[in-house]
């Protein structure tokens, strides 16, 4: 099973822009979607946004025109743009897999990280 190590969170002010990398310990370009989710304190993990193999992309509506999903098929990582950054960002964001886009999570959650946006 695909392991996936996030990283890139922090703590930034409202406005303010962050980018987040998922690292994938094999080959994106077999996987059929890769997706950023969230989860902040007391609510359920939501999707923020997925890229398909074939480069279709899905936002919440939340962040769409905010966050953009990016991939480097050859690092085997993908990456989520934060701009325009809201106090109401703040969550732990994790990627996970998928066989099509608004498909279920397929792979074991990883630690996630930490995106704080002070008002």
């Amino acid at each position: 099973q695909v392991q996936l190590v996030e990283s890139g969170g922090g703590l930034v002010q409202a406005g303010g822009s962050l980018r987040l990398s998922c690292a994938a310990s094999e080959s994106i370009f077999s996987i059929g979607v890769m997706g950023w989710y969230r989860q902040a304190p007391g609510k359920q993990r939501e999707l923020v946004a997925e890229i398909a193999r074939g480069g279709n992309t899905n936002y919440a509506a939340s962040v769409k025109g905010r966050f953009t999903i990016s991939r480097d098929i050859a690092k085997n990582t993908v990456y989520l743009q934060l701009n325009s950054l809201k106090p109401e960002d703040t969550a732990r964001y994790y990627c996970n897999t998928a066989f099509y886009l608004s498909g279920p999570p397929l792979s074991t959650w990883g630690q996630g990280t930490q995106v704080t946006v002070s008002s």
